[in-house]
């Protein structure tokens, strides 16, 4: 299947040197949902704002469904909807007029019945003849959600879309953008809550100091990088882990109540067999155990620091 986006040694460098982007190759596909994580200076808005058609790229390639963002870039442009960071909108207008307009930019007809819907999901539409002005944090944001769908784009990218919002509005937004991955829309998104990544993509690409550093299926990247511990609730505490016993990594927890075994998720023979019979030789009894696999939060936070300790400062 073609990519929906298709991004081809993207670099950006700004005006002082400064280089945002280090030749970015990457490619999305019609109908998933993508998670860009990335520290902040990472270089995330630059990439979304360079497909967007906001920023100009330094060399590179962008398609979008097939289009070049910049010799064809009205047809590319119409297929994509961008909610940004930042809320800017008209304050003196209508939110029904604001929506409207918006769907008006990229010459699309008026089509009432799909405003409607689009701000009922949003629960926006008894605010429809609100002016913007007297709108919450909230309700702003989800007026930019709406401005962002008005013209039925195929490509929507979500910019850190529940930053500072409250869990109501989280909560809609994500069972919007289910219902919108159902009908074939691709979500791009970039967020600060990694859970919500982990809960909602389908494959995740990391970015870090303008470079992509890993992009891998949500499961697969979990299943590869992850770590896995086996936590086992002693019956009488332990002052230090019982000698002989280095091969494993093991670790006192709890004032010595809990003794953590970590172990690689992927690994055929886990060593917990051979692990529990070597306790029990030496007398160490356990009440209860659990396993814990480690987060997605978890294993970006070692890749970015993976990345950085090769960089020089």
């Amino acid at each position: 299947m073609q990519p929906i986006i298709s991004v081809k040694g993207l670099s950006k460098t700004y005006a002082g040197g400064f280089q945002a982007l280090k030749n970015v190759d990457l490619e999305i596909r019609k109908g998933e949902i993508f998670a860009l994580l990335g520290p902040n200076g990472a270089g995330k808005t630059t990439l979304i704002g360079i497909v967007c058609g906001i920023v100009n790229a330094s060399s590179g390639q962008v398609l979008a469904d097939g289009h070049d963002i910049v010799r064809d870039y009205r047809a590319a442009r119409a297929k994509i909807g961008l909610v940004p960071q930042e809320l800017s909108t008209d304050a003196f207008e209508t939110v029904w007029a604001t929506v409207n307009f918006s769907r008006g930019l990229f010459g699309k007809p008026a089509n009432p019945a799909y405003i409607e819907k689009v701000l009922r999901d949003l629960s926006l539409w008894d605010k429809k003849d609100s002016k913007i002005m007297a709108l919450s944090g909230g309700m702003k944001r989800r007026v930019m959600i709406a401005k962002a769908l008005s013209h039925e784009p195929q490509i929507l990218f979500l910019d850190e879309p529940t930053a500072g919002v409250d869990v109501e509005l989280r909560r809609d937004m994500w069972e919007m953008v289910r219902g919108l991955r159902e009908r074939g829309v691709t979500i791009i998104l970039t967020t600060h809550y990694i859970e919500e990544a982990e809960e909602m993509a389908d494959r995740i690409g990391v970015i870090s100091r303008g470079e992509l550093i890993l992009v891998e299926e949500k499961t697969a990247l979990m299943r590869k990088l992850g770590k896995k511990q086996l936590t086992l609730h002693l019956q009488e505490p332990l002052t230090a882990v019982p000698s002989g016993l280095s091969q494993y990594q093991l670790d006192l927890e709890n004032e010595g109540a809990d003794l953590v075994y970590s172990f690689d998720a992927q690994a055929e023979n886990t060593g917990i067999a051979e692990l529990l019979r070597e306790l029990s030789k030496r007398g160490v009894d356990f009440k209860d155990l659990q396993t814990q696999q480690s987060s997605l939060e978890e294993i970006f936070v070692s890749l970015v620091r993976g990345q950085t300790s090769k960089v020089p400062a």
